[in-house]
């Protein structure tokens, strides 16, 4: 299975629909790829918090369009990375019903899988917001739902930045099938061993492909640590771009997942339902 990670440039001066085509064009020259991923909402940069109300769109919106021609027209399926999604109602944006207290407006940091004919498949909205007391966390609702999608070759996890640090995420992915872990990103430069670091453990621990895309670039003052990473089951990293613009192509065997988790079956080992037993003095 050969995957391409889109590390694109995020430059201020850029407008949101010249970086639109120019992804676009991007995805378009990876004809022959099975899988091309895009980072995390690389419109109109991770950090640029005071850009999310006026350049939220709905899901069948300008990326969106975008995105479909190029994922038809170089015949992939496509991670389009993630948009600043306003939520017209309490649905998801495909259609299904969706947890959460959603109303109406709420800003979502929502994930976009498209298909080979172009068409939505499926959508997710990111967990774990980042920022503690500000930004996303202040200005974006929080999914309630863990997403999978099954391609010929293997069945996607889908996660979002910030989620790479939640490991308890991935597993509860693992057990709805998941093989390969995709985590587009816009994740800044000063913590980039961490991004790192949590990728491989992330592949480690669930013994899953981890493909991680992050963007080049700034957002909002904000430097990207660029490095995004394909890690294999066992932790090894096949392949990682620097820190410019680039993308990062790497052919893989999904069946190495199945064969890593017979030989050593780890997971088999797990303990669930233990119970916590009181504080002692």
């Amino acid at each position: 299975m050969r995957a391409s990670l889109i590390q694109i440039a995020v430059d201020p001066d850029e407008s949101v629909d010249s970086r639109r085509r120019r992804a676009a064009a991007l995805v378009r020259e990876q004809r022959g790829a099975d899988l091309v991923v895009l980072p995390e909402l690389w419109p109109v940069g991770a950090f640029a918090y005071e850009s999310f109300a006026d350049e939220a769109e709905t899901p069948d919106g300008p990326t969106f369009r975008e995105m479909s021609k190029a994922a038809s027209e170089a015949g992939v399926w496509l991670h389009a990375g993630s948009i600043v999604e306003r939520a017209p109602d309490g649905r998801a944006p495909d259609g299904r019903a969706q947890g959460g207290p959603d109303q109406d407006g709420t800003l979502y940091n929502t994930s976009l899988v498209l298909s080979p004919a172009g068409e939505l498949v499926r959508t997710y909205r990111k967990i774990h917001r980042f920022g503690f007391d500000k930004g996303e966390a202040t200005l974006m609702g929080a999914g309630g739902e863990l997403v999978t999608v099954r391609l010929p070759e293997t069945t996607l996890g889908l996660a979002t930045c910030y989620d790479l640090r939640f490991p308890e995420l991935f597993r509860g992915l693992v057990d709805a099938g998941a093989e390969t872990l995709v985590v587009p990103a816009g994740w800044p430069a000063r913590r980039r061993e961490h991004w790192t670091l949590l990728a491989r453990a992330r592949a480690v621990e669930n013994q899953a492909y981890v493909l991680a895309c992050s963007t080049a670039g700034t957002h909002a003052g904000v430097e990207q640590s660029g490095h995004s990473i394909v890690v294999d089951p066992w932790g090894e990293v096949l392949a990682e771009a620097g820190t410019d613009e680039e993308v990062l192509t790497v052919d893989f065997d999904p069946g190495t997942v199945a064969t890593t988790r017979e030989r050593f079956p780890a997971l088999k080992d797990r303990r669930l339902g233990l119970e916590t037993p009181p504080a002692t003095r």
